[in-house]
C-alpha cells in the first residue's frame, strides 16, 4: 500500500486507490523504482541512457539523514557527507515530493485515461492556483510551461514582432533567457538592444538610467532578470516595468532565480511577464515550469499553445507530463508552509554568514552585492586568471565533497554559490575551509 508522508501537505493526497490485497499485486515504490532500472538497463543496447545508483533506490538514499536547516529529517536524498550549495542550477526534490509524483504516476499507469483524463487532469488546474497564490496573480493568468527558457521562448513566439522592431536587454542574461530574441533577430528581422551592465557594479540608479537612455520609438519589448544568474544582483524590477510602462513596452521578467528562492509578487513588481522553473528554488520535478501572464495584456502575447486557452490541458497543448506537474504542486504546497518570507530570510542569512567568511580567504573577490535590496541567496565571487574555476570546482568536489557553480567564462572567472532552504552553516564552513586549503595550493 503507498504510504502518506508525514511531511507531505493534505491538499495532494497520495493516492490510495488500492486496497490491501491489491497491494499485494502490485510492486511497491522500491519495486517499481527497481523494475525501472531493469528496464533502462536493458535497453543500453540500443540508447545510452544513464544507469540508476548501483545497490539503492532513489527513495531508499539516506533514509536516516538528520533535519537540514529549515527542512525535516529525511527530506531530503541527498549523497552522505555531500554539501550542495547548487540549488541555482538544479536544486534537489524533497522526498515528501518525490513520493507524491511517483505515487500519481503509479495511478496514472493504472488506468491511464480514467485518471489521466480525470482526477489528474482536474489535479492540473488546482496546480495552476496553487502556483497564482504562490507568486500573487489570479489562476487565470498562469500557464504552466516545462521550464523558464520554455516560458520565455513561448513568448517570443507569441509577439506580433516584425522586422525593425526593437527588444532591450542586457548581456547579463541567462542564455535561456536570451536565446528567443536571437531567434527573432534571426528570423524576423527583429533589432536587439543590450545594455551592458558590468560584474560588481551594484548602483540600481545608474543601471535604470542606462536602461532608460537605451530606450527608442522602436522599442517593444524590454527583457531582464529578476537576478543575474552570474552574479545574484537583485535588479530594480519595479523601475524596469515602470519604464516599460511609460513607453508602451512589454515587460518580460526571467525569474528563474527567484520563485522559491525569495518572496515574489508579480503584481507588486508591475510586470507584464513572468517566467520561472519548478527545477531550481522550487525543487520541483525536472522539467515543470510556470509563465505569469498579465490579464491585460490580451492578444498582445499569443503563442500557439494559447490557441486553444491557458489551461494545462488543451487542444494545444496536448497532454502534459501529469505526474511531474502534480508533482510540481506538491512542491509548491511544501515551500508554502514555511513561507516564502521565511525561506528567503533564511537564505539570506547563510548568504551573508559565507559573504563574511569569504572576505578572510585570500585570492577571493567578492562580485556580488552588498547594500540591503540588491542580495539574493546566490553570491559569486572572481579568482586569479592563474586558477581557472572549473579546475578548483573539480577539487572542492573530489577532495572536500562540496559542490558549487563554475560562472560562464563570458562574464568573469569565478565561481557562484547558492544557498537554500536544506543547507546549513556547517555547508557554508565547508566550502570557506575546503576554498582555504585549495588556494592555499594555488
Amino acid at each position: 500500500m503507498l504510504m502518506r508522508s508525514s511531511s507531505a501537505c493534505a491538499l495532494y493526497p497520495i493516492p490510495s486507490t488500492m486496497s490491501d490485497s491489491d497491494a499485494a499485486q502490485h510492486p511497491s515504490r522500491r519495486g517499481f523504482l527497481s523494475t525501472v532500472g531493469s528496464a533502462i538497463g536493458g535497453a543500453a543496447a540500443v540508447g545510452a541512457l544513464p544507469a540508476p545508483l548501483s545497490a539503492m533506490s532513489a527513495l531508499a538514499l539516506n533514509s536516516a539523514a538528520p533535519a537540514r536547516g529549515l527542512a525535516a529529517a529525511g527530506d531530503f536524498m541527498l549523497e552522505p557527507g555531500l554539501h550542495y550549495l547548487q540549488t541555482g542550477s538544479m536544486g534537489p526534490t524533497p522526498r515528501p515530493v518525490m513520493q507524491r509524483t511517483i505515487a500519481y504516476w503509479q495511478e496514472l499507469e493504472r488506468n491511464p485515461t480514467k485518471y489521466g483524463y480525470g482526477d489528474h487532469e482536474k489535479g492540473l488546474e488546482v496546480v495552476r492556483s496553487k502556483a497564482a497564490a504562490l507568486i500573487g496573480c489570479t489562476t487565470a493568468e498562469i500557464v504552466l510551461t516545462t521550464s523558464t527558457s520554455d516560458g520565455m521562448n513561448r513568448v517570443a513566439q507569441g509577439l506580433s514582432l516584425n522586422a525593425g522592431d526593437h527588444v532591450l536587454t542586457t548581456d547579463q542574461e541567462h542564455p535561456g533567457g536570451r536565446a528567443c530574441w536571437d531567434y527573432l533577430v534571426r528570423t524576423r528581422g527583429v533589432v536587439l538592444d543590450v545594455v551592458p551592465i558590468v560584474p560588481g557594479e551594484h548602483d540600481a540608479s545608474a543601471i535604470v538610467a542606462r536602461m532608460a537612455r537605451a530606450i527608442t520609438p522602436q522599442t517593444r519589448v524590454i527583457s531582464f532578470s529578476h537576478i543575474l544568474s552570474s552574479t545574484g544582483l537583485r535588479m530594480p524590477v519595479i523601475e524596469f516595468c515602470a519604464l516599460a510602462r511609460a513607453h508602451n513596452c512589454v515587460s518580460v521578467v526571467d525569474g528563474a532565480q527567484a520563485v522559491g528562492g525569495v518572496a515574489v509578487n508579480v503584481k507588486t513588481l508591475g510586470c507584464d511577464v513572468y517566467a520561472t522553473s519548478g527545477h531550481k528554488w522550487l525543487l520541483a520535478p525536472k522539467g515543470t515550469g510556470l509563465l505569469y501572464l498579465r490579464d491585460g495584456l490580451g492578444t498582445r502575447v499569443d503563442p500557439i499553445q494559447l490557441q486553444s486557452g491557458r489551461e494545462a490541458y488543451t487542444a494545444s497543448t496536448g497532454v502534459c507530463n501529469l505526474p511531474g506537474v502534480l508533482g510540481l504542486g506538491a512542491a509548491i504546497e511544501y515551500h508554502m508552509t514555511r513561507t516564502s518570507a521565511t525561506i528567503e530570510a533564511y537564505n539570506l542569512s547563510l548568504r551573508a554568514r559565507l559573504d563574511v567568511a569569504l572576505q578572510t580567504v585570500p585570492n577571493i573577490e567578492i562580485v556580488s552585492a552588498r547594500e540591503p535590496g540588491l542580495t539574493s541567496p546566490l553570491l559569486s565571487y572572481r579568482l586569479p586568471d592563474a586558477i581557472k574555476a572549473g579546475d578548483l570546482r573539480e577539487r572542492l568536489d573530489v577532495r572536500h565533497r562540496v559542490y558549487v557553480k563554475i560562472v560562464p567564462g563570458n562574464w568573469f572567472n569565478g565561481q557562484r554559490i547558492s544557498t537554500h532552504l536544506f543547507n546549513t552553516e556547517g555547508d557554508v564552513d565547508a566550502l570557506v575551509r575546503a576554498l582555504r586549503v585549495e588556494l592555499a595550493r594555488g
